[in-house]
C-alpha cells in the first residue's frame, strides 16, 4: 500500500510539473503581433499586419485530418528539417484553414525571419508565404479544439457578425495556441477576413 501510495504522489507530481511547463512554455512563446480595433461582447475585430509563415496545402477535410500529419511536417521544418539545419523558434498561434477543396497549416514565422532570410525546407510539401495584411473578426475559446468544437465557434461568431451587420468573406479559419499536453488555460480562435 504505501509503495501505491509513492507512485501515486511521484505520478501527481509529475503531471503538475508537465502542466506548469507547458503554461511556462506558451507565455514565453513568441504570439503573432495584431492590433484589436473593436471589442463587442463575443469577438473582437483586429487587423493583421503582414508576415511571413511556413505552410503545408492538405487533401484533409477535417481537423482531425489535418493536425497531427500537418503539424509534424511543419515542426520538421523548424526543428531542423531545413537546408543548414536550423532551428527556428515556435510561435503561435497554430493557423489552420479547413475546408472541402484544400486545407492549409501554417506556422509564423519569428518576426526577424522573412523569405530571403528562412532556410528552405527539405520537404518540399513545406512553403514558405507571406501574407497580406488583414482584418479579422475574432472569436476566442477554451479547452481542446475538435471539428465539432470548431464548427460550433465558427457558427457562433457567423451568427454574431450577422446580428453586428459586419460583412465578412473567406473561410473562418481555426488559431491553436498551446501545446497538445497542455490540458488547462488553452487557448483557440476562430478567425474570419472582414471588411471594415
Amino acid at each position: 500500500m504505501k509503495i501505491f501510495l509513492i507512485i501515486i504522489g511521484i505520478t501527481i507530481a509529475l503531471f503538475i510539473t508537465v502542466q506548469i511547463y507547458a503554461a511556462m512554455t506558451t507565455k514565453k512563446s513568441s504570439i503573432q503581433a495584431y492590433k484589436v480595433i473593436r471589442t463587442e461582447e463575443d469577438f473582437e475585430i483586429r487587423f493583421y499586419p503582414s508576415v511571413t509563415m511556413a505552410t503545408i496545402t492538405s487533401s484533409a477535410k477535417s481537423y482531425k485530418e489535418l493536425s497531427g500529419p500537418g503539424f509534424r511536417k511543419l515542426a520538421g521544418y523548424i526543428f531542423g528539417g531545413n537546408k543548414g539545419s536550423q532551428n527556428i523558434a515556435m510561435t503561435s498561434p497554430v493557423h489552420m484553414d479547413i475546408n472541402d477543396s484544400a486545407s492549409k497549416m501554417s506556422f509564423v514565422m519569428p518576426a526577424d525571419y522573412h523569405k530571403d532570410n528562412l532556410p528552405q525546407p527539405n520537404d518540399s510539401s513545406v512553403k514558405i508565404e507571406t501574407t497580406t495584411e488583414e482584418y479579422v473578426a475574432a472569436l476566442t475559446f477554451g479547452g481542446f479544439a475538435s471539428d465539432k468544437v470548431i464548427k460550433e465557434n465558427a457558427e457562433k461568431l457567423e451568427s454574431a457578425l450577422r446580428a453586428k451587420s459586419i460583412s465578412y468573406y473567406g473561410n473562418f479559419r481555426f488559431l491553436g495556441y498551446n501545446p497538445p499536453f497542455q490540458l488547462f488555460g488553452r487557448r483557440n480562435e476562430i478567425i474570419v477576413s472582414v471588411k471594415l
